[in-house]
C-alpha cells in the first residue's frame, strides 16, 4: 500500500523557516525521482522543486530558487524541503510525489504552510 505522508507545516512569520519531510512507503523510493509541489485553493499545483533518484542536481522553480533546499535520504524513504526566507506567497498546502502516482492523481494529504505576521 504506497502511501505518501507529508509533515513540517506551520505558521511562520515573512522571512522564517521551515523544513518540511514527506515519508514514502510501499514503493522502492531509491528508485525514483521525487517532487515537491504546493497548490494554493482555487489554483493549478506548482512543482517547485524536485530531485533525482540518486546523484544528479536537483531543480528548482524560479519562484523558490536560491531560497528553498531539496534533499532525500533514501535510508529513511525520506524526501526534505528546507524553506529559508519565507514570503507570503509561499503559503500553500505542500505535498511530494513522484511521476509514478502524480500521473494517477495519487496523493498525500500534505502539509500546510501559512506565511504571515
Amino acid at each position: 500500500q504506497v502511501q505518501l505522508v507529508e509533515s513540517g507545516g506551520g505558521l511562520v512569520q515573512p522571512g522564517g523557516s521551515l523544513r518540511l519531510s514527506c515519508v514514502a512507503s510501499g514503493f522502492t523510493f531509491s528508485r525514483y525521482i521525487m517532487y515537491w509541489y504546493r497548490q494554493v485553493p482555487g489554483k493549478e499545483r506548482e512543482l517547485v522543486a524536485s530531485i533525482p533518484a540518486t546523484g544528479g542536481s536537483p531543480n528548482y522553480a524560479d519562484s523558490v530558487k536560491g531560497r528553498f533546499t531539496i534533499s532525500r535520504d533514501n535510508a529513511q524513504n525520506t524526501v526534505y524541503l528546507q524553506m529559508n526566507s519565507l514570503k507570503p506567497e509561499d503559503t500553500a498546502v505542500y505535498y511530494c510525489n513522484t511521476p509514478i502516482y502524480s500521473r494517477v492523481d495519487f496523493w498525500g494529504q500534505g502539509t500546510q504552510v501559512t506565511v504571515s505576521s
